[in-house]
């Protein structure tokens, strides 16, 4: 897979994530020399070509430098939940039940990894995968969050609420998001663009809870509906607001 960008191939060489080789355009550039210093510190290939050898490699324009990454690895839901118990902390989980836009994903995954999320939970099947866009809307954040793809998102439900985790869907015209309690381990389940939760992951959640909507339009982007809720459950668990 070819991954471009600054911030997503620098986010790569801070990860251990592999990295077959990185072409960079042959300029000057504080960022390139950076890029280029720590490959070298981590013994990753580096090639120098010219700005259209690049863009013709890239299949189109690029911030000057590209990375060839091996296909993604996922982790396990024993990963994510191994990482909330090392760090002291109530796991704290997203489901994304058929998210399809590469812009989306990208984009729930770096506000997840911003705000500490223990792993990000996507099904094989009628799903977006982790693709160069990912990689580039995510600035990179993918590499340092569990990302977990499993085959049947209702029965991953069941197996978190075995360990104890409450799921918590989120769907408008329910109870408020901001009257729960979020304290506890945790999983938010956000729905597709266009269909919503499904009528299985939603009859297998705990609870259906909704953001407070003001407006004539009765939905958001689901990305900006997951910084919503996620940063809910970042704000309940630091202590803000609560008495």
């Amino acid at each position: 897979m070819i991954v471009e960008g600054v911030n997503v191939i620098r986010e790569l060489l801070n990860s251990s994530m592999k990295i077959e080789k990185i072409i960079v355009e042959n300029s000057q550039s504080k960022e390139l020399d950076e890029i280029i210093r720590s490959a070298g510190k981590k013994n990753v290939f580096v090639e120098m070509v010219d700005k259209k050898q690049l863009e013709k490699i890239a299949k189109g324009k690029t911030q000057g430098v590209i990375a060839f990454v091996p296909s993604f690895q996922y982790s396990t839901l024993m990963d994510a939940l191994k990482l909330a118990e090392d760090k002291n902390e109530k796991p704290f989980l997203v489901i994304l039940d058929g998210i399809e836009d590469p812009h989306n994903l990208g984009a729930i995954i770096r506000t997840c990894e911003c705000a500490g999320v223990h792993g990000v939970i996507i099904p094989e099947n009628r799903a977006c995968d982790i693709t160069d866009t990912v990689y580039k809307t995510s600035a990179g954040a993918l590499v340092h969050i569990p990302i977990i793809k499993v085959v049947n998102l209702t029965r991953t439900i069941e197996d978190l609420k075995k360990s104890g985790v409450w799921i918590y869907a989120l769907e408008a015209g329910n109870k408020r998001i901001y009257d729960c309690d979020f304290t506890y381990p945790t999983a938010i389940v956000i729905g597709s663009e266009g269909k919503g939760i499904s009528r299985l992951v939603k009859e297998h959640s705990d609870e259906v809870v909704s953001l407070d909507m003001f407006g004539k339009v009765n939905s958001l982007n689901a990305s900006n509906a997951a910084a919503i809720a996620v940063y809910e459950v970042v704000r309940q668990r630091s202590g803000f607001g609560r008495k």
